[in-house]
């Protein structure tokens, strides 16, 4: 059967034709998710930058209404009662500073923890030989199915018993033994380390322990510090368990205290522009981490899906 082919000038013509159209239309979707993404962040800033008594006169304004920093010394504890009147803010301050040092000791006691005892179990578990090994990790893993509204209750008796309320370690405990997503994250990357090098440690006579330590571990640090820092955002996000177990002014943490900072405005309304201003202010750690391990977040994630 005689076979037909385009004149590779027609081709050519045809493909730049498609670039001209699927280009342009690639970029303007590109650019339209980048504007749905971004402009959540904008509007906030929008309105810490807006007076809150006068924002509603102009509620679709995308410029700040009557600007002013009032919303972020409020937050600070940076504004007198009068001017935050004024201003139709809040009157009642907030430790901000205490807070978010609680939040980042929390936070951290929670992500060191958890992600070096589940390194453990992912090697465990990935090159490990032992009996019963894939069923006693595939009930491991319908742990993952439970949800966390289940435990609460529990935890929280446990915690109390153990007399550890208002304090750090109360309210890191439920989370620093145990993930089943972090164990099944490392452990994916753990099957993929050459075996070669674990037996030649262990011809040589090294122990597990030093196996893990000085040759596994280094080779999976990249993703290990991706998912310590997945989860560092992940638990400087919680607010139920906080609230539940820290009571105290030096247990509060920074979401905590936003919330407590919602429900002091004596006027009615919220004091929108200060909690927005409180919310920014909050998240510039999570934006400094973004940025700057942003890129190797990315990379492992696409990793673990090529794996």
């Amino acid at each position: 059967m005689a076979t037909t082919t385009l004149p590779s000038t027609v081709q050519s013509s045809h493909d730049r034709r498609r670039r001209f159209i699927t280009r342009p239309l690639g970029w303007v979707t590109i650019g339209l998710v980048v504007f749905a993404t971004l402009f959540p962040f904008y509007w906030m800033l929008r309105t810490a930058l807006s007076n809150n008594r006068a924002m509603f006169s102009e509620p679709l304004s995308l410029l700040p209404v009557e600007p002013t920093l009032g919303p972020f010394q409020r937050v600070l504890g940076l504004q007198s009662t009068a001017d935050a009147l004024a201003e139709g803010g809040s009157v009642g301050a907030i430790n901000f500073t205490q807070y978010l040092v609680n939040s980042v000791i929390v936070c951290t006691i929670i992500t060191v923890a958890q992600v070096m005892l589940s390194s453990m179990a992912a090697y465990a578990f990935a090159l490990l030989e032992w009996r019963g090994r894939d069923v006693v990790f595939g009930i491991f893993l319908v742990a993952l199915l439970v949800p966390g509204m289940f435990t609460l209750l529990p935890n929280f008796l446990l915690v109390r018993e153990l007399g550890l309320l208002n304090t750090y370690i109360g309210i890191a405990l439920p989370a620093m033994f145990f993930s089943p997503f972090v164990v099944f994250f490392l452990r994916q990357f753990f099957l993929g380390v050459n075996r070669s090098f674990i037996e030649a440690a262990t011809i040589d006579g090294a122990s597990q322990w030093r196996i893990f330590s000085r040759i596994v571990l280094p080779i999976v640090m990249p993703q290990i510090i991706t998912i310590g820092i997945l989860q560092f955002i992940f638990y400087w996000n919680d607010y139920l368990w906080p609230l539940l177990v820290g009571q105290t002014e030096e247990s509060t943490l920074l979401t905590v205290g936003l919330g407590v900072f919602r429900s002091q405005t004596p006027q009615g309304s919220p004091d929108w522009a200060g909690l927005m201003a409180g919310s920014l202010v909050a998240a510039v750690p999570i934006f400094i981490l973004v940025l700057v391990f942003g890129r190797r977040i990315v990379g492992s994630i696409q990793s673990s899906g090529v794996k």
